[in-house]
């Protein structure tokens, strides 16, 4: 298992669904800054969003044991390899992230059940 680069990309504000839904004064995610990187391999990593890593755990999952090979959804999403671009599932003020696989062995020693 290796680990996976996660990168904030861009954080996001829906001002139209923000005004009828958000509470006055919303803002951008506070929690997450663009250009924060974050290595992860089956562990939320320390200071990371948990609502966020609900979002993208799947992808790094997939990323670590080596879905790198291939291309997300049969490369009719992601034209990169090992990369996946996804976002933090809240409505009003998404997080944009790039994961990515690295050649980075993970600390973890781990074996899959067979």
């Amino acid at each position: 298992m290796n680990k996976v680069k996660i990168t904030v990309l861009k954080t996001t504000l829906d001002k139209e669904l923000a005004s009828e839904y958000g509470v006055e004064g919303l803002t951008e995610c506070p929690m997450m800054k663009v250009g924060q990187v974050f290595y992860a391999d089956y562990a939320k990593p320390e200071g990371f969003c948990d609502e966020a890593w609900k979002a993208i755990y799947q992808y790094v999952f997939a990323l670590a044991h080596g879905a790198e090979k291939g291309l997300f959804y049969y490369g009719d999403w992601i034209k990169v390899p090992g990369v996946a671009i996804c976002s933090c599932n809240d409505g009003l003020r998404p997080v944009i992230f790039k994961v990515e696989a690295t050649d980075e062995k993970s600390e973890i020693n781990y074996t899959p059940v067979r």
